[in-house]
């Protein structure tokens, strides 16, 4: 049982005792720093099951406390906060059972409480970039905390290798590739294939010109460009099964493929299942069929299917087009139906999807219901916001992206750079310099993405993401190197040791309060599907390491049992900021 756990039974306890009256939930959080105290309870909430001052109330509450529970050695009452300090003993049963267990804070995964989280979701158009970046840094993270948390998890992705974008490159690369491949070139499968949806752009836009100069209206010349007619035309017969289309189809992606898996293992992420779009869109549209007979969907008079969700507080919603092909919505029922049918342990699905398809997600998940679907109620979008760079937006189509390809190889060149300027890895062996770059360039952009809320833009600066100091990975990686070179310099034996009588620092307690924080911020994390609460934890925790560092003596402390201790503590802190850390998919280096 937590601490947390325990106050909250004996304050329920106070309240049938005190006032005769159950109370349902307690609230604590952290003491402000400015306080006394070391926890604190929340009485405001409670003011909606008995009605008194909440100062008095909480003085009720502490004093109950200190009589009852033994951690509970003093308290104090601010402006309804209920601020309890808690017993030297306490900390040290905590110090004993972080060195005890190398995962402290992580639950082993529960065997039939699984989750499913998708992410990355490419079309195979094109390279993944840096919105891609964020995508599989947050579904990679998220992932990770769910397992932490006591979940079983799948990790999978869908990958949108139909529709009239795979066509746009397959026709450019049809007309203007020369039967060029990624062995003739040079180029990675993906990257060959995205240069050709960006060739079809400028054509198309080119032709759309040209039609506007003989007179047609900006949007009859996009719907006429022949270069454009001929791509649907292509999407016709590709559904249709046509032996030429399917075969170019199956040749360039596949190409795509090899290139992505270059990708994420250079990014570190990893996928336990793959759906593809092509092999989902037909079950979505088997049920579209049935929905038609059910009155779910209605069929208009061009033969386009559609959904009302109009008494939904929506809109009508397209499922297929008029010719018979599908759209995004149709592939996706399908594929949730499909997952449910391969995982029939799945509890809960969690799609990492940028904020642009919010709507698109609220449909989904409303057309899934009124298909009969009870699991619908337990799909969660992970609705993220859009990555900017200083000079603007990205778009695919007219190539002004960042490569992610070419941003992993930039931050490790960037790590170079001012790690070279700082003299931080002097001594190193060439290749020991090359692999520490990748760890902190990759840490750097890893934690700058997921140390933000989710739902927030961000601004991408790799300069500021490598910076050594503030709250950055690197930051936080050469404070873990410091601690481990601390460890190498340590001579005393640790095993064994209980500290029974210790008088704890107050930076000593300080530090161990924050250790004591990370079960609770690993279920917080989970429950919100936020990596920025483990990633400011983590800097959090390291800014209390390096004031304790400052101003306590580790290895030159008077007394050996203090400098048995201080070497535990230290030991305790590395190993949870590596935990934390490995939960957003960064690695820590021994040496820096």
């Amino acid at each position: 049982m937590t601490l947390q756990e325990s106050l909250s039974q004996h304050i329920k306890q106070a309240f049938e005792t005190l006032y005769n009256t159950p109370l349902e939930t307690v609230e604590f959080q952290a003491t402000r720093k400015d306080f006394e105290g070391d926890i604190t309870v929340v009485t405001f909430s409670m003011l909606r099951t008995i009605k008194m001052n909440p100062a008095q109330l909480g003085e009720d509450l502490g004093s109950y406390l200190s009589d009852h529970v033994d951690e509970v050695v003093g308290y104090n009452v601010v402006k309804g906060f209920l601020n309890l300090v808690l017993s030297d003993a306490y900390f040290m049963t905590l110090f004993q059972t972080v060195c005890a267990n190398p995962t402290f804070g992580f639950v082993t995964p529960s065997l039939d409480d699984a989750m499913m989280v998708e992410y990355s979701s490419p079309n195979t158009n094109k390279p993944l970039h840096l919105g891609h970046v964020r995508n599989n840094l947050l579904g990679y993270s998220v992932s990770e905390i769910l397992k932490a948390s006591g979940k079983k998890v799948y990790k999978t992705q869908i990958i949108n290798d139909r529709g009239i974008h795979i066509c746009k490159s397959m026709l450019a690369w049809q007309r203007y590739g020369n039967n060029e491949t990624p062995e003739s070139t040079g180029l990675k499968g993906d990257k060959l294939v995205g240069n050709y949806y960006v060739k079809f752009d400028q054509v198309y836009k080119e032709e759309i010109r040209d039609l506007e100069s003989k007179g047609l209206s900006v949007d009859e010349a996009k719907a006429q460009a022949p270069i454009l007619l001929e791509a649907q035309e292509m999407l016709v017969k590709w559904e249709s099964g046509d032996a030429a289309v399917v075969s170019l189809w199956e040749q360039m992606n596949a190409w795509v493929y090899a290139g992505f898996e270059v990708t994420y293992k250079a990014l570190g992420v990893n996928f336990d299942s793959y759906y593809y779009e092509s092999q989902t869109y037909l079950l979505g549209k088997s049920f579209i069929q049935e929905g038609l007979q059910s009155g779910v969907f209605i069929k208009k008079e061009d033969g386009s299917v559609w959904c009302d969700l109009t008494s939904d507080g929506l809109d009508e919603k397209i499922v297929l087009r008029a010719d018979g092909t599908a759209v995004y919505m149709t592939q996706d029922i399908g594929t949730a139906i499909q997952r449910l049918k391969d995982f029939p342990d799945v509890g809960g699905m969690v799609y990492t999807v940028g904020n642009e398809q919010d709507y698109h997600f609220k449909v989904l998940f409303l057309i899934l219901k009124k298909l009969g679907f009870d699991w619908a109620k337990n799909l969660t979008h992970l609705s993220y916001g859009m990555v900017d760079l200083p000079s603007g937006k990205m778009k695919s189509r007219e190539g002004t992206v960042v490569d992610a390809d070419d941003l992993i190889v930039e931050m490790a060149s960037t790590a170079k750079a001012i790690s070279q300027e700082l003299g931080k890895l002097e001594g190193y062996s060439d290749s020991e310099k090359s692999e520490t770059y990748k760890t902190i360039g990759l840490g750097a952009l890893k934690y700058f993405i997921l140390k933000v809320d989710p739902k927030k833009r961000i601004l991408f600066d790799p300069q500021a993401s490598v910076d050594f100091q503030g709250n950055t990975g690197p930051f936080i990686q050469y404070t873990y190197a410091r601690i481990q070179a601390i460890l190498r310099k340590s001579s005393v034996e640790t095993k064994g040791d209980t500290f029974l009588e210790y008088a704890l620092h107050d930076k000593e307690k300080s530090l161990l309060k924050q250790l004591h924080l990370f079960p609770e911020v690993i279920q917080q994390a989970a429950a919100n599907y936020s990596p920025a609460l483990v990633a400011n934890f983590s800097y959090d925790l390291v800014k209390e390491f390096n004031s304790f560092y400052q101003n306590v003596s580790i290895l030159g402390a008077e007394s050996t049992s203090e400098i048995r201790f201080r070497v535990q503590l230290s030991q305790a802190v590395a190993t949870t900021i590596k935990n934390a850390f490995s939960l957003l998919g960064i690695q820590v280096p021994e040496r820096m």
